[in-house]
């Protein structure tokens, strides 16, 4: 039960990051530069905080449903969905601290090339999240 539930929840995962890529951040690059960083801001502080609390409940079940079955795909499962933190803590934190910091109500000139690099390097979360939704899919169909 908890790999299926692992399952559902690396997907819940994958398809955010997914509407994060082909939705929202288009939309938003549609935007004049200001309103671009004022959507930014509260957008990525509400998606960060989802993302990373679907991506902890993931890891958990999946280790709980590793430790149940000694299936090594839930492992492997396991680190992908979490490899997401570790990716924003040492790759996309100093973009997004200075993308935070930015005065909305100031020019600035670099937060638009700031944010397209932003969108590049959340692909990886993508990326991520398939490779423990096919790991999770992979597990629950061994026999």
């Amino acid at each position: 039960m908890a790999g299926l539930l692992a399952l559902a929840v690396a997907a819940a995962f994958t398809g955010a990051a997914v509407y994060v890529s082909v939705a929202e951040q288009p939309a938003r690059l549609g935007l004049d530069d200001k309103t671009l960083l004022r959507e930014w801001q509260p957008s990525y502080k509400r998606g960060a905080a989802m993302q990373a609390s679907v991506a902890i409940v993931a890891c958990v079940l999946v280790l709980i449903a590793w430790w149940q079955t000694d299936v090594a795909s839930f492992l492997a499962g396991a680190v992908a969905i979490i490899l997401p933190w570790p990716w924003t803590l040492l790759v996309m934190m100093p973009t997004n601290r200075l993308l935070e910091a930015m005065e909305v109500e100031v020019d600035n000139p670099q937060a638009r090339s700031m944010i397209v690099k932003w969108g590049k390097m959340h692909l990886v979360r993508i990326a991520f999240g398939a490779l423990a939704t096919i790991a999770f899919l992979w597990a629950l169909h061994l026999p």
